[in-house]
């Protein structure tokens, strides 16, 4: 088999679409700290000085939707006047009303609040379970967003994306050919200075030097210019960077995005649950590599399907694994929510950074738990299972 490309891309919280979620995930948070049994379905809209909220939500919480945006988009770090875009000087609309009484009958009787399928992945080409573009794209952004948070030079600007290429040998990750990488900066930096400090402290630091080489072509802000950005330079929409968020378009995706969205709605708990079951099956052994599809109806608790494929990498048959899910995990929203607890405010900071592949305990998502129960139930033995990783 000839060797093949495959490419993924992250961008930073100041991206205007990942504004968009962090707000709508923080009008969640705020309304789940007060009730837990909110029901949320919150869609965001930014331009310049503009943020519009509007969907449908039924709460007994009360909070200042205003002030609330204000916070988060200087938390985001777009103050003052020089972006375009700041929390001093920005209007918020509102459009925001009650849910259906409709999609609410089904959700009451715990059903699921919406049809659809979602997916879960998993593999051991990284520690984090990810697959490798994503993982090195997230770790691109997440240093960025460190040197700019703790002010390591004075130029950098929110708004950020970043791309890696990645070659294969089979299912052998062997180099990075590329990475691209565009960060909005100040007015006082010129290009060549950005590109030595983002190859120097960024890329370097970043992706392991084995998988780098001097053929690497790495080309920063290619367009020569990035000082118009954010939502000033773009308008953000909720929901925009859903391959962002998940798996960088190594796996599947369902369709449905996951900010603003309380847990009853299986757009977001059932593909959380979805990246735990498949994570949990590679940690435990059953196979390098994992994809769990769950179905639902609205209104109905059960799935309405549950699909496991592993890319012929299974120890046992892949219908013996789709049993021992059902067996060891709760599928049905309910089941799911007090599984990973999901009724806590803890929404907003996965809407930077993507929403796995995350080393934080409030990803109740992220635990591998299950995998030694998995493996005994399995017939493999007891023992810890340690998965050996292509790159690190």
């Amino acid at each position: 088999m000839a060797n093949y490309f495959f490419t993924s891309e992250s961008v930073s919280m100041g991206h205007p679409d990942k504004v968009s979620d962090q707000i709508s995930d923080g009008v969640l948070d705020a309304l789940l700290a007060q009730d837990p049994r909110s029901r949320v379905a919150c869609e965001t809209l930014c331009t310049t000085d503009l943020v519009v909220l509007a969907g449908e939500i039924t709460t007994q919480a009360s909070i200042d939707h205003v002030q609330l945006v204000r916070q988060i988009v200087s938390d985001i770090g777009y103050t003052g006047h020089e972006m375009g875009f700041s929390a001093e000087g920005l209007r918020v609309f509102l459009a925001l009303h009650s849910q259906s009484g409709d999609i609410a009958m089904g959700v009451d009787r715990d059903g699921a609040g919406d049809q659809g399928l979602m997916f879960g992945y998993a593999c051991n080409q990284t520690p984090e379970f990810m697959p490798v573009a994503i993982a090195f794209a997230h770790r691109i952004i997440n240093r960025l967003t460190e040197l700019r948070q703790k002010g390591a030079v004075d130029w950098l600007r929110p708004d950020a994306k970043s791309q890696v290429t990645v070659e294969y040998d089979g299912s052998r990750p062997v180099a990075v050919p590329a990475v691209v990488v565009s960060t909005q900066h100040s007015e006082r930096v010129n290009q060549q200075e950005i590109a030595d400090y983002v190859t120097s402290e960024v890329i370097a630091r970043s992706i392991p030097a084995e998988m780098l080489s001097p053929r690497t072509k790495y080309h920063i802000n290619p367009t020569g210019r990035f000082v118009i950005g954010g939502p000033h330079g773009d308008t953000g929409l909720t929901g925009r960077k859903i391959i962002v968020d998940t798996y960088g378009g190594w796996g599947r995706h369902g369709g449905g995005a996951f900010s603003g969205k309380d847990p009853t709605k299986v757009d977001r708990s059932a593909a959380y649950m979805a990246r735990h079951v498949a994570k949990n099956i590679v940690a435990s052994g059953l196979a390098d590599e994992c994809e769990v599809q769950l179905a639902y109806a609205i209104g109905v608790a059960d799935p309405v399907s549950v699909r496991v494929d592993t890319n012929g990498t299974a120890a046992i048959p892949e219908e013996r694994i789709a049993a021992l899910v059902r067996e060891h995990f709760p599928l049905t929203p309910r089941g799911i929510i007090n599984y990973l607890e999901l009724r806590r405010p803890i929404f907003r900071k996965t809407a930077s950074g993507g929403h796995f592949g995350r080393n934080d305990a409030d990803f109740t998502w992220e635990s591998t738990a299950k995998a030694g129960e998995l493996r005994e139930a399995a017939g493999l033995g007891s023992a810890a299972h340690r998965p050996e990783f292509a790159v690190t």
